[in-house]
């Protein structure tokens, strides 16, 4: 008899990945997440966080951290309905309505709860979610814990849009429509204007996802919505605490009304201890520093710029971004995680991302370029891609 145990049916999957060359161990991080690492054992350039600003070991979040810690302890103890809704939690609130220039955010514990949490809590049995086909994981699955009837429009086609909204209106009580602001996998931005111009329209509301917009555009990287100067107009706003702003969380920026709903509905944060002390303390330095200067956004962009130039020169296929994202596109999976290995090798960490994460057949290394890295490190990498590319017949 077969010992169920064995979990035979997962060994083979596990095999199946053996055999289309995609199988990975993870890479293991042996310093502070900043421009250059130790990796494996090795040090190498890292082009590979969502650390846009160079936060993740600033010495000014890593005192407040540890400030926090010295007085509200280790954790939160509790759920925030409970007692784990400490002043300080009330504070970063508080200043981060205040940055993203709306009337309230609701702070969750990743981003991906704020998708997994907030979704669900705004749309019932009823109404309808039209999202874009490009839209992140999480927010397929918050839309998939959701009663409501799902709809998708063909990435950042309005006429796309407008048809589904045209089919749904009389069809439906409340429409939501869901958008990423910034495009993880290729760095492209929403065309959120034209977007909120048919949500009005149509009477649907808008609901941004703006986990890489976040700390990166807007004035001092308040983000897409302040970039296109739409304050008041976008119904949900999520930003991610964990990329830019170096730390982990997330929130949703909007009104006092959707403020008040999810402290009552918002499942990850009403049964999930809160944000630990030190990650709020450390965040709150994060945004203060984003409210000083515009030093660290000006140095991301200026740096990406450099970088993307150079490799556009040598001739790589960077696709569409506008953004810092720089994805080189590569297209067979096993060649573009082979392509991966290789720059780890000479010194260069950017991660292969293929299918499922991406359609088949366009298989890339995306490189995240920080405002920490110098222009030393910069000319390193393109060198090393431009190696590595002659190598593989790739340039």
């Amino acid at each position: 008899m077969a010992n169920v145990h064995e979990l035979k049916f997962l060994k083979e999957k596990i095999e199946d990945l053996k055999e289309q060359g995609v199988y990975r161990k993870l890479p293991v991080l042996e310093s502070a997440n900043q421009a250059e690492v130790i990796l494996n054992g090795n040090k190498v350039i890292n082009l590979s966080s969502n650390n846009y600003l160079g936060f993740a070991n600033h010495p000014r979040l890593k005192k407040a951290a540890i400030d926090a810690v010295e007085k509200y302890g280790a954790g939160a103890g509790a759920v925030r309905t409970i007692i784990g809704n400490m002043s300080i939690h009330e504070e970063l609130e508080a200043l981060l309505s205040k940055f993203k220039r709306e009337e309230a955010a609701f702070v969750y514990q990743s981003g991906f709860n704020c998708n997994a949490g907030t979704i669900q809590a705004v749309t019932e049995a009823g109404d309808i979610i039209i999202s874009d086909e490009l839209n992140h994981a999480s927010i397929i699955d918050g839309s998939r814990l959701s009663k409501a009837n799902r709809a998708i429009y063909k990435h950042s086609d309005m006429d796309s849009l407008e048809q589904v909204l045209k089919e749904s209106r009389d069809k439906y009580r409340n429409i939501l429509i869901i958008t990423d602001g910034v495009f993880s996998m290729d760095g492209d931005i929403a065309k959120l204007p034209e977007i909120v111009e048919l949500a009005e329209k149509y009477e649907a509301m808008t609901y941004v996802d703006d986990a890489h917009g976040s700390g990166v555009l807007g004035e001092s990287g308040r983000g897409t919505v302040d970039h296109f100067g739409l304050h008041g107009r976008v119904d949900f706003t999520i930003g991610t605490l964990s990329k830019a702003i170096g730390v982990v969380g997330g929130y949703v920026a909007g009104s006092n009304t959707m403020y008040e709903w999810l402290s009552h509905r918002a499942r990850p944060v009403l049964f999930s201890t809160s944000l630990p002390p030190a990650a709020v303390g450390a965040i709150m330095e994060a945004l203060t520093m984003l409210m000083e200067s515009t030093e660290y956004t000006d140095r991301l962009w200026d740096n990406a710029k450099y970088f993307k130039t150079k490799l556009g020169t040598l001739g790589f296929n960077t696709g569409h971004s506008e953004t810092p994202i720089t994805p080189v596109i590569i297209g067979d999976e096993a060649k573009t995680m082979e392509f991966s290995r290789k720059l780890l090798e000479k010194g260069v960490y950017v991660s292969g991302i293929v299918f499922p994460t991406v359609p088949k057949g366009t298989g890339r290394v995306r490189c995240m370029v920080t405002a920490a890295h110098t222009k030393e490190q910069l000319d390193k990498a393109v060198e090393v891609f431009e190696q590595v590319g002659k190598e593989m017949n790739i340039l």
